[in-house]
């Protein structure tokens, strides 16, 4: 049985994380950190988990505690304090903000308006996406859970860039339900706001973008220019992404298909699909990913629940695999449907 503990255990990231690994066969979460709650019990401020689990909130990790590895969920520029620590004390950590996503310092810091001040372990991370990474991920001390708007965005991609017959410009038009916001509230997420709204934000200047262009051109060996334009749309989970892209050369549905399913035709939690829906995968670690051929022209489509998928669920898929555990353990569960 593998310890394990979460840092930012009051957000939504942490608490799915809570949610996911308590019914975990192989793990036990050890502790979970909340400055404002510690002593209080984490069925108090996450009652769905009552029943669940028992322990309290700690401010931190203690040093006493014997952990196998740690999910750091804090906001930007707060995980680059607290990994060294981890690392120092010979544990494991997947870091679920995006301080560790980005290896090139400059662009980390043109992108997130401040200094990384732990590039040693910034060239360490692995990118924790198990589709393209799945050898680097299981011999790796720190993993980069990869963004929410990447993944839906880079799942589709991919396979099309890495066949050569993406040319020039990539168009992603994201659409995220409300809690991709996180817990804070603001005047744009004020349900008068947005409840019957579609609202498109941080156009050019979100920081998925260059995190989708960094892992496409990794994984295609080609550079990716990529203009992500994000919208708010009146759900809770879910996203999906549109990728449009020019094509080199004509291309027929059946090519963008065996192109597509020999991607992903091994993997579990990624499906191929004519019609994507996100209900079908809301609540589940499951991505859709679905072409429509356009002679010279084509749009590629990702769908997942931007909680698990997105972030905590392919945070435990990473935990697997770095820990020797069965990858699909504690995630095998479909998306809702309905």
């Amino acid at each position: 049985m593998k310890s394990i503990g979460i840092i930012g255990g009051t957000g939504y990231t942490g608490g799915e994380l809570a949610r996911i690994l308590s019914l975990h066969p192989d793990v036990k979460i050890a502790a979970m950190t909340s400055r404002q709650n510690a002593g209080q019990k984490v069925c108090s401020l996450q009652p769905n988990l009552k029943g669940y689990t028992d322990i309290e909130f700690t401010e931190s990790i203690p040093e006493s505690a014997d952990v196998d590895l740690v999910f750091v969920a804090t906001p930007h520029g707060a995980a680059m304090k607290i990994v060294p620590g981890l690392m120092e004390r010979g544990i494991k950590a997947i870091d679920l903000s995006g301080d560790y996503r980005l290896h090139d310092i400059q662009l980390y810091e043109k992108w997130y308006g401040h200094q990384h001040t732990d590039p040693d372990n910034l060239e360490k991370a692995v990118y924790g996406l198990p589709e393209f990474y799945r050898g680097n991920i299981s011999k790796a001390d720190l993993v980069a859970n990869p963004g929410c708007y990447a993944t839906s965005a880079i799942l589709p991609l991919a396979p099309l860039m890495r066949s050569g017959l993406v040319d020039g410009t990539v168009f992603v038009d994201g659409k995220s339900g409300t809690s991709g916001a996180g817990m804070n509230p603001s005047p744009r997420l004020h349900h008068p706001t947005c409840g019957e709204s579609v609202i498109p934000y941080s156009v050019g200047m979100h920081r998925h973008t260059p995190e989708i262009e960094a892992v496409v051109g990794d994984i295609s060996g080609k550079g990716a220019d990529v203009l992500f334009v994000p919208h708010l749309v009146p759900i809770v989970r879910g996203i999906i992404s549109a990728c449009y892209v020019r094509l080199s050369e004509e291309a027929d549905q059946e090519k963008l298909d065996g192109i597509y399913r020999k991607a992903y035709d091994g993997e579990f939690f990624v499906d191929y699909v004519k019609e994507p829906s996100i209900r079908a995968v809301v609540a589940s670690n499951h991505a859709q990913v679905a072409s429509h051929a356009d002679g010279g022209s084509a749009v590629a489509f990702g769908v997942l629940d931007n909680l698990v998928k997105g972030a905590s669920g392919q945070a435990v898929q990473c935990m697997n695999l770095m820990l020797g555990l069965e990858e699909k353990e504690g995630l095998k569960s479909p998306g809702l449907g309905v």
